[in-house]
C-alpha cells in the first residue's frame, strides 16, 4: 500500500508530461498538414516557388513530380500514392521551404476485388474502367490496351480528316 501512495504522484506527473507531449505533437502535425500540398493521383496542382529558390528537391519522385514554370510558379503532379516532401534551397544551400506533398486517390473511384484480382473504376456518374496503381496486371494491361487502341484510332481519324481537306 505504501508503494502505491508514493508512486501515485509520480504517475500523475508522468501522465501530465505525456499529455503535454501529445498536445505538442498534435499541434505540430496539424501545422504541417495545413502546409501540405494535397494532390489527387494523376492530377496536377499549381503552387508558388519560394523567392530566391535555385534548387527544388522532391523526396520521392515516384510519388510526385515538379515542373518549374515562368513567373515563380511550379506544377506539382501526383505520380503515386503516398506522402513525400518538397524542399526549396537558395544558392547557398539554405532551406527556404520544406513542404509535405500528399498524393491520394480520387473521390469518384470504386475498387472491385474478384478474389485477389483488383479492378478500378471511375464513377462520375457512370462507372468506367480506369488504370490505377495496384490493379491486377491482367486488368491493367487490358485497360491500357483498350485506351491505346482508342487513342490510336482517334489520331488516325484526325490524320485522315486533316489530309482530306
Amino acid at each position: 500500500m505504501c508503494a502505491n501512495v508514493t508512486l501515485t504522484p509520480l504517475i500523475r506527473q508522468g501522465a501530465r508530461a505525456a499529455a503535454v507531449v501529445v498536445a505538442m505533437f498534435a499541434a505540430l502535425s496539424t501545422a504541417s498538414a495545413d502546409d501540405a500540398i494535397s494532390i489527387v493521383l494523376d492530377q496536377a496542382r499549381i503552387a508558388k516557388v519560394p523567392e530566391r529558390t535555385t534548387t527544388l528537391v522532391v523526396g520521392n519522385p515516384l510519388i510526385a513530380d515538379v515542373s518549374i514554370q515562368a513567373g515563380g510558379t511550379m506544377v506539382v503532379t501526383g505520380k503515386g500514392y503516398g506522402v513525400t516532401n518538397l524542399i526549396a534551397l537558395d544558392r547557398a544551400g539554405k532551406v527556404l521551404s520544406d513542404q509535405l506533398v500528399q498524393v491520394k486517390s480520387p473521390n469518384d473511384s470504386v475498387v472491385v476485388y474478384r478474389g485477389i484480382a483488383r479492378e478500378s473504376y471511375s464513377c462520375a456518374p457512370d462507372c468506367e474502367r480506369r488504370i490505377t496503381l495496384g490493379d491486377s496486371p491482367e486488368y491493367f494491361d487490358a485497360t491500357l490496351g483498350e485506351t491505346g487502341n482508342r487513342n490510336a484510332r482517334a489520331q488516325q481519324g484526325q490524320t485522315v480528316g486533316t489530309t482530306a481537306r
